[in-house]
């Protein structure tokens, strides 16, 4: 069997862009009368299936999905520790349903609020958008809602909750982390990267580490507040040990802060895991490479892209069915960073 003919053979042949061949085949206005033939003919030619006008079958709805990713300053989402493993199943799962990815980022700032708006959200040559890692704002909001694209957040957030979403069961998850350690003697446990209004993910882990407290009758918190930067993690770190010297083990709200929670204890001379135990949240591909290697919450980054387009197909498809969020439920992987103590 030969090989399925794509959007970008359509736009080579016909020698336009892959924009127009989008919109010649979804039926959009905008585009001539000749290019339009002539896009026709050659999707005919190749043996592309073209949806026959009015007869309500279509082979593929989505043949056009953009992906917007939240990125900070010097920030590349190909390499982002998280978000590489998500756009991976993003793109393995288009892959195998033919569909053509556009890739844009979304400048945020250290809240994830988005800074800026990409012309992708501007463009209508889209069947439907991947949202990750951002809020959607207000403005964001209402052009969505004027283009009518079928759209669903990935590890994103937008007031109101009226998007299809996949994101991690990060109250459970923290609450599983807290209570390993606390399972391991631990009663003095400090939480490290979170803020008052923290981005809804990490607001959530907080939540799940003050009900696992809750839950076990300890009633001492202790919080290195920071944003999700490490240096800041890393200072608020050191000030806390210092003021605080009974704690015994941090839960870190994602890997990155736990490496910097890392630094920091050793940089004042405590011993991981035997004067502290530290915990993290994501398994990124850092957690088993430091010394000692990082005991965390495991999320199947890439389970989570793979999810977020079978929902944007399924709301392309049902475009009425009811919103849908899909949780993952993340795992403890046990590695070299928490220890046992016995209770005084």
């Amino acid at each position: 069997m030969g090989q399925r003919v794509t959007l970008e053979d359509i736009a080579r042949e016909s020698h336009v862009s892959l924009a127009t061949v989008s919109l010649v085949l979804r039926d959009k206005p905008g585009i001539n009368a000749e290019t339009r033939r002539r896009v026709r003919d050659v999707a005919r030619v190749l043996g592309y299936r073209i949806r026959a006008q009015g007869d309500g079958l279509s082979t593929q709805k989505l043949q056009q999905v953009g992906v917007l990713i939240k990125a900070r300053a010097g920030d590349a989402p190909h390499t982002n520790a998280f978000y590489a493993h998500v756009i991976a199943g993003i793109e393995a799962t288009c892959r195998r349903y033919q569909i053509n990815l556009l890739f844009a980022t979304v400048p945020v700032d250290e809240d994830n609020h988005p800074q800026d708006l990409p012309r992708m959200l501007l463009e209508d040559n889209l069947d439907g958008l991947l949202l990750v890692g951002a809020f959607v704002d207000s403005t964001i909001t209402r052009l969505l809602e004027r283009s009518s694209k079928s759209t669903v957040l990935v590890d994103a957030y937008a007031v109101g909750n009226g998007y299809d979403s996949v994101v991690s069961d990060n109250i459970r998850g923290a609450y599983m982390a807290v209570s390993y350690l606390i399972e391991r003697g631990h009663r003095h446990i400090g939480l490290v990267g979170s803020l008052p209004n923290a981005y809804p993910s990490i607001a959530d882990r907080c939540s799940g580490y003050i009900q696992a407290l809750h839950d076990h009758g300890i009633t001492r918190q202790y919080s290195a507040d920071s944003h999700i930067a490490t240096n800041e993690a890393a200072e608020t770190v050191a000030d806390l040990l210092r003021q605080y010297p009974q704690v015994t083990a941090l839960f870190c709200c994602n890997d990155m802060m736990a490496t910097a929670a890392m630094q920091a204890a050793q940089a004042l001379g405590r011993r991981l895991p035997d004067d502290l135990s530290i915990i993290g949240f994501d398994n990124i591909d850092l957690a088993e490479h430091v010394t000692p290697a990082l005991t965390t919450m495991h999320v199947d980054k890439v389970s989570m892209g793979r999810l977020a387009v079978q929902l944007l197909i399924n709301r392309a498809d049902f475009p009425a069915a009811s919103r849908v969020t899909t949780m993952l439920r993340p795992t403890l992987v046990e590695r070299q960073s928490v220890c046992s103590i016995r209770l005084a």
